[in-house]
């Protein structure tokens, strides 16, 4: 399981001990074995059981029934996100699995491969990433007879070496104290509500967080903004209407500092039609927190909008080089046929990957996965 925060925990106030975070993928733990009551009541990972002889108390087989428990949770975790993430591709697949299902059962030749090409750009995924798609299925499958599952495992499998690069995930528990996250999007891209939803994750797992509803101009956008916030239990700042998102900024950090805060996660305004004063006022706002904390903003992340397709590429063009994008978050995927675009993106543009969201709960919100994104793109399921 990939943890949204990876802060260690502080030891309880009342019984002084401090609860054992499970260890991340490929992480060993520090000692051959937790200590037994850490296996049997805490958050460690079971080790080999401990040599008990007989195991009169019973001890073994408890350590070995909770290690079998917290197995079966994790891969229930696993197969919800799988299912979300299906059902949400669902619009994109099925436009894919209708044209995938013409070119299976006959051999794969010259206007077979044409088609191939065509039905990957009408998908969103650009021409780019058709044109190389299409070249390496003619190099390893031309002349060749194939089923329909064997035609979107192969794709899948171009698919999510595209996107493998561009995968990953970020841990908001890394860098320094207070971390300041900026969110940048144009207005209906779903902003506010990723802001919110990162938040009530990250306080779940013990993260104490500012959120400053910077979008000043729109008042539904900071009322929506505080209704996350109350959920999560985080600090909300905001302004009246008009005020300067810059010196709102500026106030939420340096409330951070003082009050010890983990994270600032500020949203802004997202006007792209007026490009240059947007442009203008994220630049101030950087400005305004670097006065406190130079080597801030330590995450600039862009939010897209899947159903604008290929128009989401021109909007990574326009904020990656004035705003400093330092990682992406597509939503939106569960209501649209142009969930390829996200390839696209990752074919174009050497920029991270972060999550990606297929409905409105926060538990939609999920981090990116390259071959669980290909897989679920072409209809392939887990």
């Amino acid at each position: 399981m990939i943890l949204w925060w990876g802060k260690k925990k502080q030891p309880d106030p009342k019984t002084g001990e401090t609860p054992v975070e499970p260890l991340k993928p490929g992480e060993k733990p520090a000692s051959p074995t937790a200590s037994l009551d850490q296996q049997i009541f805490g958050n460690a990972p079971i080790a080999a059981a401990p040599d008990l002889g007989d195991d009169p108390l019973g001890i073994r087989k408890a350590a070995e029934r909770i290690a079998a428990e917290r197995a079966a949770e994790a891969a229930a975790r696993e197969a919800s996100v799988l299912h979300k993430l299906n059902e949400g591709l669902k619009r994109s697949s099925s436009r894919l699995a209708e044209g995938l299902a013409g070119l299976a059962k006959r051999k794969l030749d010259r206007e077979s491969l044409d088609e191939l090409e065509e039905l990957l750009i009408t998908s969103d995924m650009g021409t780019k990433v058709a044109s190389r798609i299409a070249k390496n299925f003619a190099r390893d499958r031309f002349e060749r007879e194939s089923s329909e599952d064997e035609i979107k495992g192969a794709l899948a499998t171009e698919i999510a070496a595209i996107l493998k690069p561009r995968e990953k995930v970020v841990d908001f528990a890394e860098g320094p104290k207070p971390r300041i996250v900026l969110f940048v999007g144009v207005n209906g891209s779903g902003k506010t509500t990723t802001i919110g939803k990162i938040a009530s994750k990250l306080s779940a797992q013990g993260a104490d967080i500012v959120i400053a509803a910077g979008d000043t101009f729109r008042a539904a956008a900071v009322e929506q903004l505080k209704v996350w916030a109350e959920r999560a239990n985080a600090r909300f700042i905001s302004k009246p209407a008009g005020a300067d998102a810059a010196g709102l900024a500026y106030e939420a950090v340096e409330l951070a500092q003082k009050e010890n805060r983990d994270l600032v996660l500020i949203d802004t305004a997202g006007r792209l039609q007026n490009k240059t004063q947007l442009m203008d006022e994220l630049a101030k706002v950087v400005r305004a927190i670097r006065k406190i904390d130079p080597t801030a903003p330590h995450d600039v992340i862009l939010v897209l909008d899947a159903t604008v397709g290929q128009n989401a590429l021109g909007q990574v063009e326009a904020f990656r080089h004035t705003a400093g994008v330092t990682g992406l978050v597509m939503t939106k995927l569960d209501g649209t046929a142009k969930g390829g675009v996200l390839v696209a993106i990752a074919e174009q543009f050497d920029v991270p990957i972060h999550f990606v969201g297929v409905g409105e709960k926060a538990e939609d919100l999920q981090p990116f996965s390259a071959e669980t994104f290909a897989r679920a793109l072409v209809g392939l399921g887990s």
